[in-house]
């Protein structure tokens, strides 16, 4: 098994992985960047592969300077053998070794597809979690249909690949990240028929004091509007998609528009044809290493189970630090902020003395995490999204576990939180192991309980002793070394 020992070692390379990185290595630290990804950026910086067709990446990219200017000052680090970069490289587990930590990865682009070289092993005195967030997905009719997939996914496909996944598309669901997914799609050529959000236009004008600071913001949001008008792009407020039509494939959705009580007005059903439906409802962030390692979590503002840090984005665990969508989904910009914080911090922590603060960038964290919880309470997800549910809508896929028989384990079966929903239904319990159906199955099982959703609830669903996909031999084999994995 070989191995790399750094003092800082930063497990992801998005905005706030590669902030880390820079901090950390600037401040005199030996850091290695591990990260699954065969390029940097994380999903908000995906760039396509070499040779995959002609690609201006400020047509889709935001801040796509400052990613290469922090990549070429990472990369004149690694010349001077400050920075390694492991890319390719998935962690699928942490401990504790020595007075610091062990990371085991299994390295390659796909490995569980096309098997993996001998494993590597980081050992680092000190370590940064930015494992960033993936698509938050919520169940109704028809949403397993092919054709259907997450607003993430869609971007994925323009970013890495410039693959338009459709002709006709429909983008849904709340939040201001549908915006820039209409426009890529828009740009590259596909008939953006609508766009719908749940909520309404003037829900950030209730949160005033959070719009200071953040003008950048709006020129954003402005240039969003404008291209989409120009390409003649509906955006309709206050509308939802009902279920999704089609036998084999996707060939439209029904939708309806939302009263201020939630309930869906009578007679505003409507069909708009597409074949390709893009939803999103926000970000579930990836917690499994830092559960690993038991940090300390909370229950954010948008539902979201996220890590506990303080002033230094330094978890409940000594020597580990957190930043980006792990602590709070808030965006690329407030993530850059949380990343140069944390990297500054843990290299800091390696000298006889408290590290330096930087009162600047912690200012400028407080205005951006404002902004980030005044869009939690301005674009919720619905709770009647959930409530439209019947018996027979899928939740879990993998398992082919429907509504009704959440709901039976609960008011049937006496199951009063989602890891005993989880034992007795199986949903979560798949190929997934619930990154999809875990926050939606957390959710109604509360619905369900008469409660709200609590931290338990979401652990059920984001705890995993294994973080990534790997044999029973190479299970076996970290057996054989010594490594103490919890496989509980």
């Amino acid at each position: 098994m070989t191995g790399t020992d750094v003092d800082v070692a930063v497990v992801g390379a998005g905005p706030a992985g590669l902030a880390a990185a820079l901090a950390s290595a600037e401040a005199g630290a030996r850091v290695a960047i591990v990260d699954a990804g065969v390029r940097p950026g994380g999903q908000y910086w995906r760039s396509p592969a070499p040779g995959v067709g002609r690609f201006r990446p400020t047509t889709l990219h935001h801040g796509w300077t400052r990613f290469t200017s922090t990549v070429d000052r990472l990369a004149t680090l690694a010349d001077a053998g400050r920075v390694v970069r492991l890319a390719g490289h998935h962690v699928w587990s942490v401990t504790p070794e020595g007075d610091g930590w062990a990371l085991r990865c299994l390295v390659g682009a796909e490995p569980r597809k096309h098997g993996t070289p001998a494993p590597v092993t980081v050992t680092a005195r000190r370590l940064v979690l930015a494992t960033g967030a993936y698509d938050r997905q919520l169940p109704f009719p028809g949403w397993d249909l092919p054709g259907v997939l997450t607003a993430g996914g869609a971007q994925t496909l323009l970013k890495g690949h410039l693959v338009v996944p459709g002709r006709r598309v429909v983008v849904a669901g709340t939040g201001p990240f549908l915006l820039p997914v209409a426009d890529g799609l828009a740009r590259y050529g596909a008939r953006v028929a609508a766009v719908l959000e749940a909520h309404g236009p003037l829900g950030l004008a209730r949160h005033p004091r959070a719009l200071l600071g953040v003008a950048g913001k709006f020129g954003e949001a402005a240039g969003y509007a404008a291209r989409l008008l120009r390409h003649r792009v509906p955006v309709r407020h206050r509308h939802v998609v009902l279920r999704a039509t089609g036998t084999d494939r996707l060939t439209g959705v029904i939708v309806g528009r939302r009263g201020r009580d939630g309930r869906i007005r009578t007679g505003s059903e409507r069909r708009i044809d597409c074949d390709v439906l893009a939803v999103g409802w926000g970000f579930t962030p990836q917690l499994d290493l830092a559960l690993q390692l038991g940090c300390a979590t909370r229950v954010d503002a948008d539902r979201s189970l996220v890590l506990s840090v303080d002033e230094d984005q330094a978890t409940s665990v000594a020597g580990v630090w957190a930043a980006g969508e792990a602590t709070g989904v808030g965006g690329a910009d407030l993530a850059t902020v949380e990343g140069r914080i944390a990297g500054a911090s843990a290299a800091g922590s390696l000298g006889d003395g408290p590290p330096t603060g930087d009162r600047a960038a912690r200012r400028r964290r407080r205005a951006l995490r404002r902004f980030a919880a005044a869009l939690h309470r301005a674009y919720p997800v619905p709770a009647d999204v959930l409530v439209r549910c019947a018996d027979e809508t899928v939740f879990c896929r993998c398992e082919e576990v429907g509504a009704g028989e959440i709901r039976q384990a609960v008011t049937g079966l006496g199951a009063t939180e989602a890891r005993t929903v989880k034992l007795l239904a199986r949903p979560g319990m798949g190929w997934c192991q619930g990154r999809v159906c875990g926050f939606a199955t957390a959710c109604l099982t509360a619905r369900y309980a008469g409660r709200a959703v609590t931290e338990a609830d979401l652990r059920a669903f984001a705890e995993r002793p294994i973080a990534a996909p790997l044999s029973l031999g190479r299970l076996a084999a970290s057996e054989d070394d010594g490594s103490d994995v919890d496989h509980g």
